[in-house]
């Protein structure tokens, strides 16, 4: 037989307005649950998980029994926040002492674990923690990626990696507890455990301090350390222990969902479907802007420019790159009056390769110099022809 005495407080603590948490405790069961989400959403999902452990619990009273109502607890929130939107996103943490009956009618105490609400064994003064937190920081420390120091601080240490609420599938730890007479047993939320360190823990919930005694001196010292959350405390001292014949240490996941879907995951399913959505639509505008933008500028650079070239022997003005950029290519804006062979030679074999300039104007102002450069050129040509004869005559006269 395993019996125990207990006491249990709970505050709002000095930051928050409403308190998330929700406890139950009797001779049988010790449960508490530490809700999250806002609009009163935590409330709700402890308060469904503490009613649903109590009362299946006491129906069945076995390992399994109390596995179940566990389970049962997550789905009756997971189906509630796709029947109410303003829940959805709710959860919450579950943190579980039962006196459970084995096949002879022994009762051993078991403890059942989900989130980071902590469970700690006192004996002599000593404190050891029963549980593990089930967070991003403290599984990168039994990863050996933090040390324990590290995660006391760190940004993701309150990032839950698992809880009641999220998903159908649930992965719940379970723990035969091996307890003498005597040995008390502190059930909290981390509004204690994120405030007190563990040896002002031991000192408080510790003989010969009484039980009601310490739970209030737990809560007043978590309010003082900045009451950031909130505290939520059970303390049970055992007066007769039956250990459990074939101890358990194991993590039990839940079955598989079935093939119909629920409610909130028909939900969960609609809305990664718009998110999904979303993004594709997303993207594709992203995309469709640069491609708008990319053939803009293209446009832009292939007509950002005009040339002289020759034309069928006329010297014309072209807009565009000479050898076109990719699908642009360029444009014939007007003929010249100048024909081709009325320019200089070296002028003729530059304009074979054409002749940019940047704008029309330039363009027209230059093909207008190549033709007075031609015509200066012929008219001092016949000049100096006429001085040598000229010349010559005088010279003959003489």
């Amino acid at each position: 037989m395993t019996r125990w005495r207990f006491a249990t407080a709970t505050d709002t603590g000095v930051v928050r307005a409403t308190n998330q948490d929700a406890l139950y405790v009797d001779n049988q069961i010790a449960v508490i649950a530490d809700g999250m989400g806002g609009h009163a959403a935590g409330e709700v999902a402890s308060e469904i998980t503490v009613n649903i452990v109590r009362e299946d619990f006491a129906l069945s009273g076995s390992v399994e029994g109390l596995h179940d109502a566990i389970e049962k607890a997550n789905l009756a929130i997971i189906k509630d926040a796709g029947a109410n939107p303003e829940h959805f996103g709710m959860g919450t943490t579950v943190i579980a002492v039962g006196v459970t009956y084995d096949l002879e009618g022994v009762g051993s105490p078991t403890l059942f674990n989900v989130g980071d609400s902590r469970a700690y064994q006192l004996r002599d003064g000593a404190l050891r923690q029963l549980s593990d937190d089930h967070s991003v920081a403290e599984e990168w420390v039994r990863m050996g990626r933090l040390t324990a120091e590290e995660a006391l601080t760190h940004p993701r240490r309150h990032q839950l990696t698992r809880a009641l609420g999220v998903e159908e599938k649930l992965d719940i730890d379970v723990l035969s507890l091996d307890i003498h007479e005597g040995d008390r047993i502190l059930l909290c939320s981390d509004g204690l455990s994120n405030e007190l360190s563990n040896e002002e823990i031991a000192r408080i919930a510790s003989a010969p301090n009484s039980l009601d005694d310490a739970v209030m001196r737990l809560i007043d010292g978590a309010k003082r350390a900045g009451g950031n959350d909130n505290i939520s405390v059970i303390l049970l001292e055992f007066e007769e222990v039956s250990l459990a014949a074939t101890p358990i240490k194991k993590t039990v996941s839940s079955a598989s969902p079935p093939v119909a879907q629920s409610a909130q995951s028909q939900a969960n399913s609609i809305r990664r479907r718009r998110q999904f959505s979303w993004r594709i639509y997303a993207i594709a505008g992203v995309f469709a802007l640069l491609a708008v933008g990319f053939v803009l500028i293209m446009h832009w650079y292939a007509y950002s420019t005009f040339y002289l070239a020759n034309d069928n022997g006329v010297v014309s003005v072209y807009q565009g790159q000479p050898n076109g950029v990719l699908w642009f290519h360029p444009q014939k804006v007007l003929d010249t009056t100048y024909q081709v062979s009325q320019l200089r030679s070296a002028d003729q074999q530059a304009l074979s390769v054409n002749i940019a300039e940047p704008t029309l104007n330039a363009a027209l102002n230059y093909a207008a110099y190549l033709h007075t450069a031609w015509t200066l050129s012929n008219n001092g040509s016949t000049t100096t022809t006429t001085t040598v004869t000229t010349t010559t005559s005088k010279v003959k006269k003489g």
